[in-house]
Parts: C-alpha cells; sequence; structure tokens
C-alpha cells in the first residue's frame, strides 16, 4: 500500500511600518501560513472559527502572536441551541506577502 504525499503550504511575508520593512521576513509554514492566509484575506473582518471552521485558531494566532504578527481577540456572544461566545480574530500588521506556494510534499 502506497501513502499519497500531503501538499505543504509555505508563505513568505514581510511586516510592515508605514510600509517600511519592519525587521526580516517572515517565513510560515503549514496550519499557520493556512491562518495567515486566512487573516490576511478577511481584512478588518476578521476571522472566526465559526465563518471560517479550523481545529486550533486559538493556537495559531497565539503562535502567530510570537512570530510577531499583530493580531486582536474579539470576544462576541452568539445565540442558538448552545449560547455562549466565540472569537473574531483581526489581523491589524500591515503584511506584504513575498511568496506564496503550494508545495507537492
Amino acid at each position: 500500500m502506497t501513502t499519497q504525499a500531503k501538499a505543504h503550504y509555505r508563505m513568505r511575508v514581510q511586516i510592515l511600518d508605514k510600509g517600511e520593512p519592519l525587521g526580516l521576513p517572515i517565513a510560515v509554514e503549514g496550519r499557520l501560513c493556512w491562518a495567515l492566509r486566512n487573516l490576511i484575506n478577511a481584512g478588518a473582518a476578521g476571522c472566526t472559527p465559526i465563518t471560517t471552521p479550523g481545529p486550533r485558531w486559538s493556537h495559531y494566532t497565539w503562535r502567530l502572536r510570537g512570530m510577531g504578527f499583530a493580531i486582536e481577540t474579539i470576544h462576541e456572544k452568539h445565540g442558538g441551541p448552545f449560547p455562549g461566545t466565540h472569537a473574531r480574530y483581526v489581523l491589524h500588521s500591515e503584511v506584504s506577502v513575498l511568496e506564496d506556494a503550494k508545495v507537492a510534499a
């Protein structure tokens, strides 16, 4: 039996401050790349685990913050059969994507 290799996602980005590079470019891979791509695409609306399902949003944002990205967590109430709260994550860092690739494993 053979196993098929999974695709690997990788992105190189530059955090900017008023259009100027802030530090060195950052390489983000795998699920962190997926999360960052979604945050960039969502813009000011941000992402929630409800609208953009992902298994570990809180962990992805924690790791991305550790890399230097400014990500806000907004706690929102929701109703339905299981009322409670959920998080909305909003990327506030200005980011320039230098490279975005799906690499065959």
